[in-house]
């Protein structure tokens, strides 16, 4: 049989449809040879590398939307600065979220400290601020890297690694299924941006505006890539009626993107027969 690797971009919440695709694969009875993700894709991408299979890295997601007093007193936890630095004057630490204590919150235990204790190989995406360029990460430290990939700027504060300042990934390759040519047969890449509704007027909010611009780019710089080169199969969930920022609507997601298992199973299958 031949192998595949698998990309999963980012796109905030409509990122958990991830988790959906992971199910398929462990219902196919296949494992990717390599993984490469940016943003959420990072961090999904990092529990399925580390050894979750799908259902229990659903079961994770869907605790935190079901107790919201739980996931805000996390939140809180997650904080960069905090009240001192406000009434100091630093509005922006105070507001912002250090993404290393988010990710120490939120991700699973299950998750080691350094690439190589993944299962299966993982390329994390962040951008380098100051190049100004892609930051592909691939050995030391995990949870700096997925720190990284996340930080979304304004949000969370910029990361330091290896004398870098990075942020969010998806600002530079939100779908880094290029990362992927020659560790496999077969390209797979998940696609959560969709085709944004035509008939939305609604003034979003202040964090949601920010991170629909960022998509905005992400979308552009995507559809740049598959102009020039794509990969062997593109999944693209129908998650787009969501924002996001609706992480408590992880349920309400994940169910639309059951559809999507039926198409990566028949498709990924006939390619690797």
């Amino acid at each position: 049989m031949k192998t595949f690797a698998l990309a999963l971009g980012s796109g905030g919440a409509r990122g958990l449809a991830h988790v959906a695709v992971v199910e398929a694969l462990d219902e196919l009875g296949v494992r990717p040879k390599a993984i490469a993700g940016a943003s959420i894709g990072a961090l999904i991408g990092a529990a399925y590398a580390a050894g979750m299979r799908g259902r229990d890295i659903r079961h994770h997601v869907i605790s935190f939307a079901h107790h919201p007093g739980e996931t805000r007193r996390r939140l809180l936890a997650a904080r960069a600065g905090s009240l001192a630095d406000l009434f100091s004057g630093d509005f922006g630490l105070a507001t912002q979220l250090d993404a290393e204590k988010f990710c120490a919150q939120f991700l699973p235990q299950t998750i080691p400290a350094d690439f190589t204790a993944l299962s299966i190989p993982l390329t994390v995406i962040a951008t380098d601020l100051h190049a100004r360029q892609e930051a592909a990460l691939t050995r030391g430290p995990l949870a700096t890297a997925l720190a990284a990939s996340i930080a979304i700027p304004g949000l969370f504060r910029p990361v330091a690694r290896d004398g870098r300042i990075l942020v969010d990934g998806g600002a530079t390759n939100p779908l880094p299924f290029d990362r992927l040519e020659g560790h496999a047969d077969i390209v797979v890449a998940v696609d959560v941006f969709g085709v944004p509704p035509a008939d939305r007027s609604d003034v979003p909010s202040g964090w949601e505006c920010v991170y629909t611009t960022i998509n905005v780019m992400g979308s552009a710089i995507l559809a740049a890539k598959l102009s020039h080169s794509a990969p062997d199969l593109v999944i693209r969930p129908n998650v787009t009626i969501f924002h996001a920022l609706d992480f408590y609507q992880a349920s309400a997601i994940l169910r639309l993107a059951e559809a999507a298992k039926a198409e990566i199973k028949e498709k990924l299958a006939a390619l690797l027969a």
